[in-house]
């Protein structure tokens, strides 16, 4: 089998706080290969965006590893590691926020490659072009700014930026939650057709699970740090094994008349504490089969080749 292009091996991201430590990431195992899109679904604060930084090294992690063709980048000094970053770059939630207003957007997208010294001269406004139009901007943007684009444009700049240095790999962190449905479409067709023509791959973080259907080659659930469900796309949409996971699926909208008595999972309970939790389930507290085995600790087990679950009922 070929080694994945990225993987985490019980990678780990704790915050101390006046209470005690928070479990941001809590024991995380993933693997990316190239050219394919790992989608990481989950409610607001379950770690998702902690998770692609830590991996990228934006923040250090607290143990575990992160391999990148089977080195541990976790080790890499700060030369080393950008270096590294030439391979692994980031697109951020917020199109605006994340781009300096004071730059123009050929300033922008050029910056990597000032940083790293790999284009120069006359060949910068000629590379910087080329990622324009690769990204659909209008070369006529070259000397705006952030502030005079809409939504779309300014994260088509995010993106352009991102592929300045030819990445094998890229974290999208919610990359289309802040902009219109149309808008999101080309954003979501261009990142396709750009993985297509270049065999990138990416880690794309998501609240929209119609969103990461489309998009995902496997899905991760995410649930207060820990991953609690991780499969193929097509096998986790046709079987849930998780309750958190089934009733995040079915909370999807449809306009599907016939599917309109569906049964609902309405989730209940208090969300429980990441700070210094408990050893067992962390979604217990919210699961209407929670028994008192679920106050032991719980592992990720294989339940169907290639199909991951965090709980010990669908283990049985």
């Amino acid at each position: 089998m070929a080694t994945p292009l990225i993987e985490t091996v019980n990678l780990k991201k704790y915050f101390n706080t006046p209470r005690g430590l928070l479990h941001a990431v809590d024991d995380v195992n993933l693997k990316i290969n190239a050219g394919e899109t790992l989608g990481i679904v989950g409610e607001s604060g379950c770690g998702k965006s902690t998770l692609g930084r830590t991996m990228m090294r934006l923040v250090d992690a607290t143990d575990g590893k992160v391999l990148f063709h089977g080195e541990n980048i976790l080790d890499y000094n700060k030369k080393e590691m950008k270096k590294m970053h030439t391979n692994m770059q980031m697109i951020f939630q917020d199109p605006f926020t994340s781009l300096n207003p004071r730059m123009s957007i050929g300033e922008i997208i050029s910056d990597p490659m000032k940083v790293v010294h790999n284009v120069k001269g006359s060949d910068m406004k000629v590379r910087v072009q080329e990622l324009m139009d690769m990204c659909g901007l209008p070369q006529r943007y070259y000397n705006t700014y952030p502030h005079e684009l809409d939504g779309g444009r300014r994260q088509r700049v995010g993106l352009a930026r991102a592929l300045a240095l030819d990445p094998k790999f890229i974290v999208c962190d919610e990359p289309v939650s802040a902009l219109d449905v149309s808008i999101q479409a080309q954003i979501i067709n261009l990142l396709m057709d750009l993985q297509e023509q270049k065999g990138l791959a990416y880690m794309f973080i998501t609240h929209d699970l119609c969103v990461v259907r489309h998009i995902s080659n496997q899905i991760a659930v995410m649930y207060l740090g820990q991953v609690v469900e991780y499969a193929a796309r097509d096998e986790l949409f046709a079987h849930q094994y998780h309750p958190y996971t089934v009733a995040l699926l079915a909370a999807i909208p449809t306009t599907d008349l016939s599917r309109r008595n569906r049964e609902r999972h309405l989730l209940q309970g208090e969300v429980g504490n990441p700070i210094n939790p408990a050893p067992g389930c962390r979604f217990a507290s919210r699961c209407k089969y929670a028994t008192e085995k679920c106050k032991e600790a719980q592992e990720l087990r294989e339940v169907t080749p290639g199909h991951f679950v965090r709980c010990h009922l669908a283990a049985e």
